[in-house]
């Protein structure tokens, strides 16, 4: 990679970043569009060469991809001040309109407010529904990931909650290995970042100590605070393939021990598609609305720290040994395997809980249909459809 733009301040990458997070609508993929033009074209901040690899890796990496992209351009421009000071730009704003959300939900009553939060519901179901239709042509394309894609969906369904979803993810890999051999992906570019080796070695070490040591913490300790952080890394740790993967994740950390009911964890997956920013801030909303402590705000920020930890550990972790690994077929045929696990477990996500919960009669599949066609034909930004559908759910809450 030819040489970046000098480094910056903290202070300039948090503006460059708190615009972004005002502004960054539309997902993982149009999240990573904006930081195209913000980074390349308009600031000029790091080469096309340099920022094709970089997303390369973080879509590689279990972890929000487009924020683990801003996390490393924020190092990149500010150092380790400055890839904090990118996280927090970014995640800010969407994190405090859910929190807000999760405050006055409470407040939508009578049928048109049960209608705006069954509206809500019905959007998750386009939402995920084009996920895994975007997801099941780039990830499982051909007759062994598809046939992979399938086995995870029995995985799941016959090993419910994160068990189920880690030994889904695992099968995958495996299966890859036999399955998804073949010519090693071409690779262009060369990623440059000043991460010494110790340091990606030592936040390796603590991403795989607090996957394994939590768990046993929290069983000897049972405290609900730990649970939480817990519960929330776990999720961040596991997600392949884009941030709606999450939502399968989550929905067996906080729902099925019952710390949020299904409604509400429903209606703020769908509210999280109207806001900016990365989709992990869903976390605070759902620490927001816990049922046992510690709930509220501080909760939320336990959510928001622990999901996005794991995915920040091991960038920092891959960046020194990245251009190396990135090249052995072994690799690329493993990850290409999980990856198409990554498409079961969220369509076996897509029927329970999300449609069972949502979809009860005619006019609800109508509605979900219409959502998910305005998304995936009409490419209409996610915000309008959850604006449409919040709508359609009133107007047939009335009828």
């Amino acid at each position: 990679m030819a040489e970046n733009a000098p480094p910056g301040s903290a202070g300039e990458v948090f503006r460059v970043f708190l615009k972004l997070g005002l502004t960054s609508f539309g997902g993982p993929v149009a999240h990573l569009g904006h930081f195209h033009d913000e980074f390349i074209t308009r600031r000029k901040w790091i080469e096309e060469a340099g920022y094709a690899d970089l997303v390369a890796l973080c879509q590689f990496l279990p972890g929000p991809a487009s924020s683990q992209v801003g996390f490393a351009m924020g190092l990149l421009r500010g150092g380790p001040i400055g890839a904090l000071a990118a996280w927090a730009a970014f995640t800010l704003p969407s994190a405090l309109l859910l929190v807000l959300f999760a405050f006055g939900a409470s407040a939508f009553g009578g049928p048109v407010g049960v209608g705006i939060v069954h509206g809500l519901k019905i959007v998750a179901v386009a939402v995920v529904a084009q996920a895994v239709w975007g997801m099941a042509r780039t990830l499982a394309p051909d007759r062994q990931r598809a046939s992979i894609a399938v086995a995870a969906v029995l995985v799941v369904v016959f090993a419910a909650g994160s068990v189920g979803q880690i030994a889904a993810i695992v099968m995958g890999g495996l299966a890859g290995l036999w399955l998804c051999r073949g010519a090693a992906a071409p690779v262009a570019g060369h990623l440059t970042f000043v991460v010494p080796k110790r340091v990606g070695v030592i936040s390796l070490a603590l991403f795989f100590l607090l996957l394994l040591l939590l768990p046993v913490l929290c069983g000897a300790a049972s405290s609900q605070d730990l649970a939480l952080f817990d519960a929330f890394y776990r999720a961040g740790a596991l997600v392949f393939g884009g941030g709606h993967v999450v939502l399968p994740l989550l929905e067996a950390e906080v729902v099925r021990p019952g710390w949020v009911s299904e409604d509400a964890f429903l209606a703020g997956y769908g509210a999280a598609q109207a806001v900016p920013g990365p989709l992990f801030t869903f976390a605070a909303y759902l620490g927001a609305v816990m049922g046992p402590e510690p709930n509220g705000v501080g909760a939320a920020a336990i959510a928001l720290l622990a999901i996005f930890l794991p995915g920040f550990l091991l960038l920092i972790g891959a960046l020194p040994f990245w251009d190396a690994f990135r090249t052995r077929p072994l690799a690329q045929s493993a990850m290409r395997g999980a990856n198409a696990a990554v498409v079961g477990i969220l369509g076996a996500a897509l029927y329970d809980p999300v449609w069972t919960s949502a979809i009860f009669d005619p006019r609800d599949f109508g509605l979900a249909l219409t959502g998910f066609v305005l998304l995936a034909v009409w490419k209409a930004p996610p915000w309008l459809v959850v604006v449409l559908t919040a709508s359609g759910g009133a107007v047939l809450g009335l009828l």
